[in-house]
Parts: structure tokens; C-alpha cells; sequence
């Protein structure tokens, strides 16, 4: 069954008297292309264990099942599983936890893997993106995370310090993981199209953060680097950390980083900004 085919996606969407939920971002896949993609890119394999977040009609799914030694679909809409019965119940390798994302137990999930080599693929619904992507990562369970977000969002995980795409996000992925663009995807690929393109993103998620530093003292920096983003790094954290630190003060230190008094937050790296802290008090 080719579940990207419109010809087949839609009598069987009507069998089951299936409509698309905007509250849950469902935009299904109509490009076989793409599941390939995905698959290709997060590399799975005979050796490899999948956990896939919001897998729809299955269209991704079929193509992991293909390729993996187990896959574990986390639905949200209670609607579907009728559905994925009939379009991959049939693979001895698929099961199914019927559930949310950001509040299944992803380490009680993963311990069926008995340790087994395991990532995770997804077609993220838009709404949920960061979020989703932060609970994977705080899981520990994965040694990759393949994605399809919002090609904006792809930008924003994949930027460079110095550019306006670079945020707080940025740095949050930088120190958990290594990311990469493994293909664009055009809103033409879904049904219904929505009204922005996509990118198919893979984080290649790090033993140990590139830096050594109290991590929830870190993001609260970062978080205050970002606050304002207009505002120099001085004026951010001269009112983040007004009770421990003068703004003169602030300005001496990012002297001594060799960084001008006049930065933003956006032009620090991931090493600057764990520099930084070992400054403040």
C-alpha cells in the first residue's frame, strides 16, 4: 500500500471517515520521496531501534518498518490507530503507544530496546516543534533525532552566531547536540499543503555538551542574553543580574573577552557564553 499515494491516502482516509484536525497540525505526506529521505537520513538500519512521534497514516512509518529492527509510533489522536491497524499492522517489528510526546514515559518506552542502538524520526506537527524536540533530547534515549519542522525553525537550529536566525534555541541544540540539514521539503508534499515549507533536520545528539559548566546557570544566561534582543548584552544582563553584577562591571568583563561593550547576545557562541559565566557571580 502506497500511503503517499493520493489515489490510495484518500478512500482510505474516507473509509475510515477520517478529517484533519488544524487543532493537531496534521498535514499528511503525498511525496513517497520523502519517508526515503527521512530514513536515508536518520540512517536506520537492521541494527536499529525507532521510536516515531506522530506517525499519521504511516506513511513514514512504512519505510522504517522496512529498514529497522523495531519501530514504536507515539500517537496523540485516538483517532488513528484504527487507521495505522490496517496500514502497518501487519509488520511483526511496529507497535504503538497511544499517547502525548511531552508527557509519555520515553526512558520506560526505550527500555524494550534492551539497549539497542535507538533514535528518533518525526513529522512534527508545527505547534509542537520545540517543545517536542526538547523532550527528546531531555529524554537521553537517543543517539540521533531526525526531523521535519518548519523550514524557519530548521534555520533557527541550524544558525550561526552573528546571524538573525541565532537565538536561545540555537544554543540549546548546540549544546546537546550536532545538527545538520539532511533535505528541504516543499509544502506541495502534504495534503492538506500548508502554507509554509519544510525542513528534514538531524541532530546527532552529544555524549557530553562541548562545554563544562553548570548547565541550568548557563540558560539562565543565555535566557537573559535573549531577552531582548534589540538590546545590547550589556543592558540584558545589566537587568537580569542586577542585584550581583554593575553595568560597568559587565562592561570590563566582556573586555576581557576580547568582546566589544556594544555586543548582542546573538553574536556569542556556545564556548563564549560558558566563558561568560565563569566571569559572573
Amino acid at each position: 500500500m502506497n500511503l503517499c499515494d493520493i489515489n490510495t491516502l484518500k478512500p482510505l482516509l474516507k473509509r475510515h471517515g477520517f478529517t484533519f484536525s488544524k487543532g493537531l497540525g496534521q498535514n499528511f505526506l503525498c511525496d513517497e520521496s520523502v519517508p526515503v529521505a527521512i530514513a536515508e537520513g536518520a540512517g536506520v538500519d537492521e541494527d536499529t531501534c525507532v521510536i516515531e512521534v506522530g506517525p499519521g497514516v504511516g506513511a513514514l512509518t512504512q519505510e522504517l518498518l522496512k529498514r529497522a529492527d523495531r519501530v514504536t509510533a507515539v500517537e496523540l489522536d485516538k483517532r488513528l490507530p484504527a487507521l495505522l491497524s490496517e496500514t502497518v499492522g501487519g509488520y511483526n517489528n511496529f507497535s504503538l503507544v497511544e499517547g502525548d510526546i511531552l508527557k509519555v514515559n520515553l526512558p520506560e518506552i526505550c527500555a524494550a530496546f534492551d539497549g539497542r542502538k535507538t533514535v528518533a524520526c518525526a513529522n512534527l506537527p508545527y505547534y509542537i516543534t520545540t517543545p517536542a524536540i526538547t523532550a527528546l533530547i531531555e529524554s537521553r534515549c537517543f543517539e540521533s533525532i531526525t526531523v521535519m519542522v518548519q523550514r524557519e525553525v530548521a534555520r533557527r537550529i541550524c544558525a550561526k552566531p552573528g546571524t538573525s536566525d541565532y537565538g536561545a534555541f540555537t544554543v540549546y541544540i548546540n549544546y546537546h547536540a550536532e545538527a545538520s540539514v539532511v533535505c528541504e521539503v516543499d509544502r506541495g508534499c502534504f495534503i492538506p499543503a500548508p502554507n509554509v515549507d519544510s525542513t528534514v533536520v538531524r541532530l546527532d545528539v552529544r555524549k557530553t555538551p562541548p562545554v563544562d559548566c553548570d548547565k541550568k546557570a548557563l540558560f539562565k544566561l543565555v535566557k537573559a542574553a535573549f531577552a531582548q534582543r534589540r538590546k545590547t548584552l550589556v543592558n540584558c544582563l545589566s537587568f537580569a543580574y542586577k542585584d550581583k553584577i554593575s553595568k560597568s562591571e559587565l562592561e570590563d568583563i566582556l573586555l576581557s573577552l576580547d568582546l566589544s561593550k556594544n555586543v548582542r547576545g546573538e553574536e556569542l557562541s556556545l564556548v563564549k557564553y560558558a566563558e561568560l559565566l565563569t566571569k559572573l557571580p
